[in-house]
């Protein structure tokens, strides 16, 4: 049976109740969030003569949740236009309107009591074949659903959202008792397809995949720190970024997620979990029931692990319980993988370590990696599942089986068996079957080891992706030292970036031209996209550093000058040029993205000309494509000027979206032409759809413009006139107003007297020579040398 999913109800309007409807509303869904009605009145409430009666106090749970929800940071929503798709209501009033909703999300306390009542009342007002899900992180499915109605049971399962719920993309489904196969096929392919996340089928386990592995890591890492005398900066050190992990590592993590949420989890594994043979890990240290004690939660009490005083960061001695100043920490083994760009690349160094690092690492693989092994087939008959898990819920950028991987299978057997573990036996019966690894990649796939037939099958659900990494090696086309152009198949080539941080450089541009030459000589378009964790951070502004220092003006001008022409190549090809961005698309990155014939979008990209923190306006073809956009928008009668000043302002304050969608709001993408995909693990295949019907429909290259109405001295006057105003309200620096100026000179099309026609090469031409100018000024090189070094910028 089709199913369509048009209205979602939420049921529980906390933190998580809240954030689940926004991400709903994030995807075009009318959503209803209801919550308890108040057993009392506030007292501003008494004050206006308010009754417990008045739909306003009635609401003010929910109200208030749903507020908050929308102005925290980082934001549940990527527009706060979306906000206005969700309507909110209370359990006791709008209750009977679910009704009229096709998918209805219990997110209440985490109470197997109260949450029966939930769904006794559900049970009643839903129409049948709605579906019912419960976002419990820990509570068994199977009680919840009992004595409901058959329908009920039927539709009925776990969703299982992480949070926050936009960001994260571990979306577990658990079966119910009764759950039907179709169900869970539809709810998976809905989290995948419209949700943008990874779906997991998880079995209806204590604390399910994700949770059930990751609270293991912390427990391990609770009851290591202590035998290994580290300290919380030390640990956090070893379990950052420098192993694939987020920089809020562990310590920072917890207190994030805050201590009594982590304690309330583990305490569940402990007391439902009685022969699993870690069981006694699960069991706290003195030192968290003492923090727990105290109240130190984390972030919610303003202290945990570490603890701001002022401007300062304090740091918990776990021995003394008492804050102190944090230390940095430092290993010789970390020095030693400074040099290796990818984590999955790094494990081997690590193990091998000499000093306490080493020691750490062994002892963590070990213990995790017999952990998970023995959790199939209990909490999962796929391996793979585990990683894809850890992945999509705790931001690890590989799994604990790709990891062992790549430190060898028999060699993690040996560290096991050095630290008194041992594998499950699956993992011995895979290697005495011929297979020396938990993965494998051929014919474009990634390939598990299936337990029960003890073969390589294919991964399933890879069909509607393109894995750069699965085809690199086999269907490179062309590379060098900062990229790498590979065929994705029906003639269609992607340009993937590989210097670090993606920064676009000499190489990088060279490769987009190679590119273009490519696809308008052999094939049908060319898709620049890549599969790091940011498309690109800009411009290698430590060559443009250099260059400036060394006065060497004439190659800095033709550097520019080749940015330019390649952006322009970009626009003007004659095959189709997708640009697919995601996370950081900064600067350069930016100026890609906006002379793409079409862009493809991950939801979650950060896009804006950002120029302005080293000192700069946009040289690579932004400022002039600002003032185009502009241009495109002024209709008779309009106050122009207004238009222009809009694009102006978001250069000026370097503004970068939160969302790709608020990318439309600011210039950067266009509606009606560039599109939005919220599984950024489809984006390749999406960019490559477009290129591909972008040349079947007949692609004609463009012409360039010569039509773009700057305003001259009219607009030149009323942004000089804006920009000494902020100086003399002191909003900006000096040094601010000097790169202001230059950007409105450009913006406005130089000083002319009335309003012309301009080609883009003539603002092309104005862009450099204000780019050049601002380059020769000490103050700009100081900017750009404190964000080398800093990595922030300079307001100087």
């Amino acid at each position: 049976m089709k199913r369509i999913i048009k209205k979602v109800a939420v049921v529980g309007s906390g933190i998580m109740g809240s954030g689940i409807a926004c991400h709903f509303a994030n995807i075009g869904l009318e959503v209803l969030l209801l919550d308890i009605i108040p057993n009392a009145l506030t007292e501003a409430e008494q004050k206006k003569g308010l009754t417990l009666e008045s739909k306003v106090v009635r609401n003010r749970m929910v109200n208030e949740h749903l507020t908050n929800a929308l102005k925290s940071n980082p934001s549940p929503i990527y527009s706060q236009k979306f906000a206005s798709r969700i309507t909110t209501g209370n359990t006791t009033d709008d209750m009977p309107k679910i009704a009229n909703y096709d998918w209805i999300i219990e997110v209440v306390v985490e109470r197997l009591d109260i949450k029966k009542l939930v769904f006794e009342k559900i049970d009643i007002y839903r129409k049948p074949g709605t579906l019912v899900t419960s976002n419990t992180s820990g509570i068994p499915i199977h009680f919840m659903s009992e004595g409901r109605s058959d329908d009920f049971q039927a539709h009925f399962c776990g969703t299982h959202f992480f949070n926050p719920a936009r960001y994260l993309k571990l979306f577990e489904i658990i079966p119910g008792p009764k759950t039907s196969q179709d169900v869970l096929d539809f709810l998976f392919d809905y989290g995948s397809k419209y949700l943008g996340k990874t779906s997991v089928i998880a079995k209806d386990t204590p604390a399910f995949i994700g949770n059930r592995i990751g609270i293991f890591g912390i427990q391990s890492l609770f009851h290591l720190v202590k035998d290994m005398g580290l300290t919380i900066e030390e640990v956090d050190k070893l379990t950052g970024p420098v192993i694939g992990r987020p920089k809020s590592a562990t310590f920072r993590t917890v207190d994030v997620v805050g201590l009594d949420t982590l304690v309330h989890v583990a305490n569940g594994i402990y007391d439902n979990c009685p022969n699993d043979e870690a069981h006694e890990l699960f069991k706290l240290p003195d030192f968290i029931n003492k923090m727990i004690e105290n109240k130190w939660l984390g972030s919610k009490t303003g202290q945990g692990f570490y603890k701001k005083v002022d401007k300062d960061i304090l740091s918990l001695d776990l021995d003394a319980l008492e804050y102190r100043p944090a230390k940095k920490a430092s290993f010789a083994t970390l020095e030693l993988t400074k040099t290796i760009d990818k984590p999955i690349d790094r494990f081997k160094v690590l193990v091998k370590g000499k000093d306490k690092a080493g020691d750490f690492y062994r002892k963590n693989f070990a213990a995790m990696f017999a952990y998970c092994s023995n959790r199939v087939p209990e909490i999962t008959d796929e391996f793979y599942k585990i990683d894809d898990a850890m992945k999509a819920g705790f931001g690890w950028e590989n799994g604990p089986f790709e990891i062992w991987d790549a430190i060898g299978v028999e060699k993690g057997i040996d560290l096991m068996q050095v630290e008194g573990y041992q594998p499950a036996r699956w993992v011995i019966d895979m290697l005495a079957s011929g297979s020396s690894s938990f993965y494998t990649i051929k014919h474009g796939a990634t390939y598990f080891y299936n337990i029960p037939t003890k073969s390589q099958i294919k991964v399933p659900g890879q069909d509607s992706f393109i894995i750069l990494n699965n085809i690199r090696e086999n269907k490179k086309v062309w590379s060098n030292s900062g990229a790498v152009i590979t065929d994705i198949g029906d003639g269609i080539l992607n340009l993937e970036f590989q210097s670090k941080m993606n920064t676009i450089g000499g190489d990088v541009l060279a490769a987009i031209n190679k590119g273009i030459d490519l696809a308008e000589k052999e094939y049908n378009g060319l898709v620049i996209g890549n599969q790091a964790a940011n498309f690109t951070v800009g411009a290698n502004i430590g060559m443009i550093f250099m260059m400036a220092v060394e006065q060497e003006y004439e190659e800095l001008n033709m550097a520019i000058k080749y940015f330019q022409d390649t952006m322009m190549r970009v626009r003007y090809s004659a095959t189709p040029v997708i640009v697919a961005p995601h996370g950081m698309t900064l600067g350069g990155g930016c100026e890609m993205t906006m002379h793409a014939d079409r862009v493809v979008a991950a939801a979650e990209s950060y896009i804006g000309l950002v120029e302005f923190g080293v000192g700069v306006i946009p040289g690579g073809g932004g400022s002039k494509e600002m003032a185009l956009r502009a241009s495109d928008l002024f209709h008779k009668n309009d106050v122009e000027l207004n238009v222009l000043q809009e694009y102006f302002l978001a250069v000026a304050m370097a503004k970068v979206s939160t969302s790709a969608y608020e990318a439309f709001d600011t210039g950067v993408l266009q509606k009606g032409k560039d599109i939005v995909v919220v599984n950024k693990d489809r984006q390749i295949a999406v960019a490559k759809q477009v290129a591909l019907q972008m040349a079947e429909q007949g692609y004609t290259q463009p012409i360039q413009r010569k039509d773009v109405k700057v305003l001259g001295k009219q607009a030149l006057g009323m942004f000089l006139v804006g920009t000494n105003q902020m100086v003399a309200g002191k909003y900006i620096s000096e040094h601010d107003l000097k790169i202001a100026d230059k950007l409105a000179y450009v913006m406005a099309g130089g000083d002319l007297s009335e309003p012309t026609l301009v080609s883009e090469q003539y603002l092309l031409d104005i862009e450099r020579e204000a780019f050049l100018s601002l380059c020769t000024e000490r103050k700009t090189l100081e900017r750009i040398q404190y964000m080398l070094t800093k990595g922030k910028p300079l307001r100087n």
